[in-house]
């Protein structure tokens, strides 16, 4: 009888108990990194660039907070409704295609949007800007379904850097969007920061169409899981409260997008300062983003780090008002310092909730190629956009009936019912029973083996005796519980 250490590291070799060393990216990776980088900081620019002044013209055409909110919440509900569809026929579409026309259809469209303000009618105007918002969310949903679907195919053994990478990029241009809005409207009125941001995205649309390589040849397809499906992936316990959490968060976002300028007025702040303002969040989440990416690529739990993350948000949140409990008057460095804690408690909750989405679908059997990525992101943006549409349009009706101050309680809530949640969750997860197999198919390689694996820090110590060669008993403890787990199969 001989024996012989295998490593519980969840994959199906057994051999090794870290990963694999990161080979260096190609030139094609590269390129493919620095086109899909510049898709995410266009189309974050074109949702964000008009934070800083829209609403001041909406009320100046009769518009109250409610409605010019739904205009920022109607984009996010289209993208919501849109993602998922997106996701499910990339392939049909094909992946190049559908990120250049969703470029595209979202520079022309925001363009369009600076001439709304010829229109004096505020019925006209309103009903123009939703119907501007809504085919520019087509196409802004089906640009960034693809982007995320790219970066999980192109870049298998590194999702979590390389996703946290591109955030950077949409973090910067949340950061430069309200920026660019603010000056470009002090030097051209409304229309100008349209116009100047549109023809920034039809260059990103032109570069996209010549520049980058097809993600399809870069795929290898994957036949030895199941099919990926909306339904089915909604029903993995974990998937679900990544996907709840994703939409809790982004829901914060949308919130502060749409009321942070008229609760900023009373410190009386440039357009140019507003635009700062709004910068604060986002260089956070975009200073972050990859170091959370990295971390969870390198042992930290995403679980841990998500609620890590919500807390730092509900804490930001506290100050940003303040809460109606703190006996504080708005303060201008305490609503700094809480956006600060915001924008670091979005990175850890958006990066870790991707990383971990993909991950435990490939762990629960789907398939680990193109079809799964394109579902999980399809996910994952149609999470985020359904929260960026509730934030805001919660936001504008909270804030016409008792104000900034009192509306915080409704992120406070939410907030904190999903950090109980996820702790909740982390207490009680277990291993996913197709992870389980493939680690004991693992030692399954035999008749007449006494096999002992290693003791993993954050996994397991098996031994198992094989008496039969179609089937073997193992005993083991698995995350320092015990049970006895029967597997069926050579």
């Amino acid at each position: 009888m001989t024996e012989s250490g295998l490593l519980c590291n969840g994959r199906e070799d057994g051999v090794s108990q870290h990963p694999p060393p990161k080979k260096k990216f190609t030139r094609r990776e590269w390129l493919t990194l620095y086109m899909l980088g510049s898709v995410n900081l266009a189309t974050s620019i074109c949702i964000s660039v008009q934070a800083p002044f829209y609403p001041a013209e909406a009320e100046e055409k009769g518009a109250s907070s409610t409605t010019y909110g739904l205009v920022f919440g109607v984009f996010e509900i289209v993208s919501f409704l849109s993602s998922p569809i997106f996701g499910k026929y990339i392939n049909v579409l094909g992946v190049k295609f559908t990120l250049t026309a969703g470029i595209l259809i979202a520079a022309v469209c925001c363009i369009l949007f600076g001439f709304l303000d010829l229109i004096d009618s505020l019925d006209e105007f309103v009903g123009l800007s939703f119907a501007v918002r809504i085919v520019e969310a087509l196409g802004a949903a089906a640009a960034v379904t693809a982007t995320f679907s790219t970066t999980a195919s192109v870049f298998k053994d590194c999702i979590g850097t390389t996703f946290a990478t591109l955030e950077v990029f949409y973090g910067v241009g949340y950061i430069v969007g309200p920026t660019i809005g603010g000056l470009a409207f002090s030097l051209g009125g409304f229309k100008f920061p349209f116009i100047f941001t549109g023809s920034f995205l039809v260059i990103i649309t032109v570069a996209v169409y010549f520049i980058l390589p097809s993600p399809e040849s870069s795929v290898e397809t994957s036949s030895n899981g199941n099919d990926a499906n909306l339904k089915t992936l909604l029903f993995i316990p974990a998937v679900f409260m990544n996907i709840t959490a994703v939409m809790i968060t982004s829901c914060t976002m949308g919130y502060y997008a749409a009321i942070l300028e008229p609760h900023l007025r009373e410190f009386n702040l440039t357009p140019v300062e507003v635009g700062l303002m709004f910068v604060i969040s986002g260089t956070m989440y975009a200073i972050h983003a990859p170091l959370i990416g990295w971390l969870c690529d390198h042992g930290i739990k995403p679980k841990h780090c998500c609620s890590v993350g919500l807390a730092l948000i509900i804490l930001g949140c506290c100050l940003i008002g303040p809460a109606p409990f703190l006996p504080s008057p708005i303060i201008l460095w305490m609503c700094i310092l809480g956006l600060m804690l915001h924008g670091l408690g979005v990175a850890c909750v958006l990066v870790s909730c991707f990383i971990d989405s993909i991950k435990t679908a490939v762990h629960y059997g789907f398939n680990d190629d193109l079809s799964t990525y394109a579902i999980v992101s399809g996910l994952w943006a149609s999470a985020f956009s359904l929260g960026a549409f509730v934030g805001p349009s919660v936001a504008g009706a909270l804030m016409d009936w008792v104000g900034f101050r009192q509306g915080t309680i409704f992120i406070l809530v939410t907030q904190s019912i999903m950090l109980i949640a996820v702790l909740i969750f982390v207490c009680c997860e277990k291993k996913p029973v197709a992870q389980l197999n493939k680690e004991i198919n693992g030692i399954c390689m035999g008749n007449g083996h006494h096999i002992k694996r290693a003791k993993e820090p954050s996994s397991c110590m098996a031994e198992a005796i094989f008496s039969q060669p179609s089937s073997c008993s193992t005993y083991g403890s698995f995350n320092n519980s015990v049970r006895i787990i029967e597997v069926t199969g050579s």
